[in-house]
């Protein structure tokens, strides 16, 4: 997928100070980004224009403005996700001990709207906003199980079929018997899918009115001959938290 340069420039500025979490001045940016000096001026310029950097010490490097904020929270309260669907994340990571997540459809990808991250030393790391391919993890199979047969075709007419790990479907037809044996099974499965030695379970959460995806992964060392007994752990959680 194109990206527009200038848009990409400004949101790895924002992440780096998301990362690193201090001021940080002209010089360590272009260096940091390997940008010249007068294109990282250019973007420190228009976001500081745009108040959304300022100094807080004279000289001592620009740091974001709380206008990121606002703008987030009037975002998230024009579409909230309910306040259930963060307990259960946070409640079958800390169950679980590995990362949790759920998703919803975003054209050919699903992408992560809530995230608690594993504390175990060897976990998948994953954050809000990440994307994944729909049509080869166990998140988008979730997600594609509630579109209407005709949605789905559409989706897959446009996918690109990479193999990405040893688990990843390469076909249409084979995504479909996966969809199928999700719904028959109840829980869907990932293994290498997309991340390779990567083990998911995924469940379609079909509340509030939207299409949603909750989804359990970690290493496939911890995943194999457990993908039943994280499954009802995920179940029982949902059962207790979501209302029907």
């Amino acid at each position: 997928m194109a990206q527009v340069r200038q848009i990409s420039n400004a949101l790895d500025v924002l992440e780096f100070y998301a990362q690193v979490g201090r001021p940080a001045g002209l010089k360590e940016l272009s260096e940091h980004f390997g940008w010249p000096r007068s294109s990282t001026f250019n973007v420190i310029d228009t976001l500081v224009e745009r108040g959304f950097l300022y100094e807080p010490r004279t000289r001592a490097g620009f740091y974001p403005t709380p206008r990121w904020l606002s703008l987030s929270q009037e975002i998230s309260t024009a579409e909230p996700l309910p306040d259930e669907v963060f307990e259960l994340v946070r409640t079958v990571s800390e169950q679980m001990g590995e990362t949790t997540w759920v998703a919803a459809p975003s054209g050919q990808n699903a992408i992560m709207l809530s995230v608690a991250n594993s504390p175990q030393p060897i976990r998948y790391v994953a954050e809000p906003g990440k994307r994944v391919p729909i049509h080869a993890t166990a998140t988008g199979h979730a997600l594609m199980s509630l579109m209407s047969p005709q949605q789905r075709e559409s989706l897959l007419k446009r996918a690109m079929f990479v193999k990405y790990g040893s688990g990843t479907p390469l076909n249409a037809a084979e995504v479909e018997n996966r969809i199928t044996e999700g719904v028959e099974r109840g829980w869907f499965v990932s293994a290498s899918n997309f991340s390779p030695d990567l083990g998911g379970i995924s469940m379609a959460l079909p509340v509030f009115g939207r299409h949603l995806a909750f989804t359990v992964a970690g290493p496939m060392f911890r995943f194999e001959g457990n993908a039943l007994r994280i499954a009802e752990a995920m179940r029982v959680a949902i059962d207790k938290i979501i209302p029907k």
